[in-house]
């Protein structure tokens, strides 16, 4: 089995909601449904429906986080040496060498990417393009609208 790359604050977030899931929204849905039981006829009941609707959604999302991570290999970045080089985890500082723009992104697991956020999923073009490189290379990055070159000004641990 592949284990799949995920950081510690990924690995926290998929716990949190999984406990919610479990804990809160499983429980609330079990009543809504045995609430909905005692209005009668189950077949033109809407919030009968409904309910096992969302209760069909809540199992299949309990089932995928537990999936991922029982085949996760969580990556502490702050407990690897600092070498300058781009690895899963790291913070980059890029500054892209025509417009002089800087940009900071982590490289994340799949399921933690959020470009908006600056979280760079390990898979994407651009991460693939980073990962070995190290402090002060140049790297051309191929993305939909054509090549970008970037300086790897900063690779930070944290």
């Amino acid at each position: 089995m592949n284990r799949v790359p995920m950081t510690v604050k990924g690995e926290q977030s998929l716990r949190d909601e999984l406990k919610r899931l479990k804990s809160d929204d499983r429980p609330r849905v079990i009543a809504a449904i045995a609430d909905a039981r005692e209005h009668g006829d189950l077949k033109e009941n809407a919030e009968y429906h409904a309910a096992r609707e969302q209760q069909s959604f809540i199992e299949g999302r309990i089932q995928e986080i537990e999936s991922k991570l029982s085949g996760s290999q969580v990556i502490d970045i702050t407990k690897i040496e600092k070498s300058g080089k781009v690895l899963f985890g790291t913070t980059l500082t890029l500054i892209n060498t025509d417009t002089e723009e800087t940009v900071r992104y982590q490289i994340v697991g799949e399921d933690e990417a959020d470009i908006k956020a600056g979280k760079l999923s390990i898979s994407s073009p651009i991460a693939r393009a980073l990962v070995g490189k190290e402090e002060g290379d140049v790297v051309q990055v191929t993305i939909p609208s054509g090549t970008v070159e970037y300086e790897i000004d900063l690779v930070e641990h944290i």
